[in-house]
């Protein structure tokens, strides 16, 4: 009885730090994206230069979302 209790809180845990832990990167990225397509439409010249600096600013916003999955995964397997 008391084992599932305990299982049953790792799941609870492991989804909690993902659903929370994605919200950050997600609202990162988007704000990211969308800035970048005003910067496109403002000046369509620099449009290879900004995606370029787009895609590595969403890779930086996306390491806390992998950062909660690894802890998520600490979380069930540890």
């Amino acid at each position: 009885m008391e084992q599932a209790i305990i299982e049953a809180a790792k799941y609870v845990g492991a989804g909690l730090c993902m659903g929370i832990g994605a919200i950050g990167p997600a609202i990162g990225e988007g704000n990211v994206g969308g800035h970048a397509m005003d910067a496109m439409a403002r000046q369509p010249e620099m449009a290879g230069s900004l995606v370029t600096r787009m895609l590595l600013a969403m890779a930086v916003s996306e390491s806390t979302g992998l950062y909660s999955l690894l802890i998520a995964f600490i979380i069930l397997f540890v």
